[in-house]
């Protein structure tokens, strides 16, 4: 079995551990999706995580799902992330972009833009916004031509993340955002290539990692999961079925890693394993999940197959993890306040631990 603090080479890159910082929202970017001017000071804390992933950037302002949400889809917002990711790498660090797009996890009143989906059905529930909570709007269906040109912003989007350093990219398509949209039986009620079978909604998935791979190399490019996961109103009613169809397409275009939440059965999650040939992400939390991800969790799966654990609260709280879980020390409880609440309290003034 591999240990949490072995090297593990990723595409082009070396990691000096398996441990990763998990991406992590945290609504510090200016209204017009500029990263914090503290972002660089925040991540450049935690490079010493083998591969950090960064928080969810919105790949153009339709795909924006919250207030405050850090974008790449414009030349000032690329700009603005050169500084992070070289304060990374001066630290000795590594760092993919997380792209984000809300599709129907979104509002008007947040990006003065209706929001797009696999199907015109809203979801159940309320959506944060900084005057309280509103209610989720239904989205447009996107035709096939939109859905192209939904492909297009992750690829564009992806080709300025290189451009302002990153090493990588993470497509999410996990919790209920735009890609598990079209994987979910009851966000997806389409007709066409795109709707029906687990081919068909895995189609968009598969679409988008294949587009932004052949833009910036495979080995550049890693996709999140979560596989029979709920957040967002998502009901995947055979996650078994549709993640063996997805997995099995992937497989074969090279990707850098698969991402998965523990959201599924152990079942499922072996059947994944054993049909991913590459790197293998786990992040053994739930959405929402208080409980610590530690040690035991990360051994857990390191003796089930998998080769990178993603630790994600905790590592708000404590920039130092590595050294701390590596060394035994005691780990810092996170404020739970200040973790969206803006400004520096909470996300840059975390210390890091004293020697015993």
């Amino acid at each position: 079995m591999n240990s949490l603090f072995d090297n593990h080479k990723l595409g082009p890159i070396e990691l000096s551990s398996r441990v990763v910082m998990a991406p992590m929202t945290r609504v510090r970017a200016s209204a017009t999706g500029i990263p914090s001017e503290s972002a660089a000071l925040y991540y450049a804390q935690r490079a010493s995580a083998g591969l950090i992933v960064s928080e969810g950037i919105s790949p153009s302002k339709q795909g924006q799902s919250e207030p405050n949400i850090p974008g790449l889809y414009n030349d000032e917002q690329e700009a603005a992330w050169r500084p992070v990711t070289a304060a990374v790498h001066d630290a000795g660090g590594r760092i993919f972009a997380q792209l984000m797009h809300g599709g129907r996890v979104g509002h008007p009143e947040i990006n003065d833009m209706q929001p797009v989906g696999a199907s015109a059905i809203a979801a159940q529930g309320t959506i944060f916004n900084s005057g309280g909570r509103l209610a989720f709007v239904t989205p447009v269906e996107m035709s096939v031509a939109q859905i192209h040109e939904q492909i297009e912003v992750f690829v564009d989007s992806a080709k300025r993340a290189i451009n302002a350093g990153f090493d990588g990219v993470e497509i999410h398509g996990a919790n209920g955002y735009l890609i598990q949209q079209f994987l979910s039986d009851n966000s997806n009620q389409r007709t066409d290539q795109y709707g029906g079978s687990h081919e068909n909604r895995a189609r968009f998935a598969i679409e988008v990692a294949t587009a932004v791979s052949a833009a910036i190399g495979a080995d550049r490019v890693g996709i999140r999961f979560s596989p029979g996961g709920k957040f967002h109103d998502m009901n995947e009613s055979d996650p078994a079925g549709l993640y063996s169809t997805l997995v099995g397409s992937l497989n074969q275009l090279g990707l850098a890693y698969l991402h998965i939440l523990e959201t599924a059965s152990s079942e499922i999650n072996d059947d994944i394993r054993k049909g991913w040939d590459g790197t293998l992400m786990v992040n053994p939390a739930t959405v929402g999940s208080a409980t610590f991800t530690g040690m035991d969790d990360a051994d857990r799966w390191l003796e089930r197959g998998a080769d990178l654990i993603a630790f994600g609260r905790y590592y708000i709280s404590n920039p130092d993890l590595v050294r701390r879980l590596r060394d035994g020390l005691g780990l810092t409880e996170p404020d739970l306040d200040t973790f969206y609440s803006g400004g520096d309290k909470g996300y840059i003034d975390y210390p890091e631990a004293t020697a015993r």
